[in-house]
């Protein structure tokens, strides 16, 4: 009777113990996300920023603007100098036509002369004086046109000034570039702030990444692009399970991390590897979860 009794307990412990060994995760770690963080372009005071933290942006948009009133007094300034060198443009181009006129009329008499000279009408002085007449039209036309390259370089360059002051102007619209979510905002409107200087941090939401840590022995079970089964706390008794893939898996061993607190604290060197989930709005940074292969 007794045997029969020990049996019983012993087969009871057995079962327990192998429903615990089914029950228990692979592997243990935290969901994280990468973060990044919005600064200034632009150096002002702060006219908008439309946004708070927790605020889901579903895609790209303007949230905010640094005051522009001195890139807009300095463009104009710039468009009045532009316009200015222009007209000096039109000057020498208008000179070139006058000394073009020159040399036509010159040339004219060029041909009567030779042709006197030829008769014997003229003298070789008369012609010298001719080509000399024309050479110089040309050495002046060849100098204003010398003039007129300097002046367009101007031109250029204040076109490029302009060109660097929309840019600066565009730069100060604030934007949220993509699918993002706010976790820290570190100004309000009417602060002013230098170019670099945080406005907020963003992360996509998404889709969280869970990293965990394996055992070596571990490794040749799971593979990048396996799917596994993932866990989170749903009371103190029951998980959630969601699916996640494995995307990376580190090629270097490390110690296992303080903050990984598993079951069986056996194994002291580790590798790391990630494991994205999509997330429904249950998964939050830093949340604990586990995986089952």
């Amino acid at each position: 009777m007794k045997f029969t009794t020990i049996l019983a307990i012993a087969l009871v412990f057995l079962t327990s113990a192998c429903k615990q060994n089914e029950n228990e995760s692979d592997a243990y770690g935290n969901f994280e996300a990468t973060d990044y963080m919005i600064s200034a372009e632009n150096a002002g005071k702060i006219l908008a920023l439309d946004l708070d933290e927790g605020d889901v942006f579903a895609k790209a948009k303007q949230v905010g603007l640094i005051d522009t009133t001195q890139l807009f007094l300095q463009k104009e300034q710039l468009k009045a100098q532009k316009k200015s060198i222009a007209s000096g443009i039109q000057n020498i181009l208008s000179r070139i036509a006058v000394y073009q006129e020159q040399i036509s009329i010159l040339k004219k008499d060029k041909l009567r002369i030779d042709k006197m000279f030829a008769d014997g009408a003229a003298t070789s002085k008369q012609v010298d004086d001719i080509n000399g007449n024309i050479l110089v039209v040309q050495k002046q036309i060849q100098a204003v046109k010398t003039e007129n390259a300097k002046v367009f370089s101007n031109l250029e360059n204040v076109t490029r000034k302009v060109d660097a002051l929309n840019d600066l102007i565009a730069k100060s619209k604030i934007y949220v570039p993509e699918t993002a979510t706010v976790l820290e905002k570190y100004h309000e409107a009417y602060e002013m702030v230098n170019a670099g200087t945080p406005l907020f941090k963003l992360a996509d939401l998404s889709s969280l990444d869970l990293r965990v840590y394996i055992s070596g022995d571990q490794l040749s079970k799971i593979k990048i692009g396996q799917e596994v089964n993932v866990l989170v706390d749903k009371n103190e008794e029951e998980n959630h399970t969601l699916k996640g893939k494995v995307i990376w898996i580190s090629s270097q061993s490390e110690f296992t991390p303080k903050i990984i607190q598993t079951k069986k604290e056996r194994v002291k060197l580790v590798y790391a590897i990630k494991v994205k989930v999509a997330n429904d709005g249950r998964l939050k940074i830093g949340m604990p979860g586990e995986i089952r292969f």
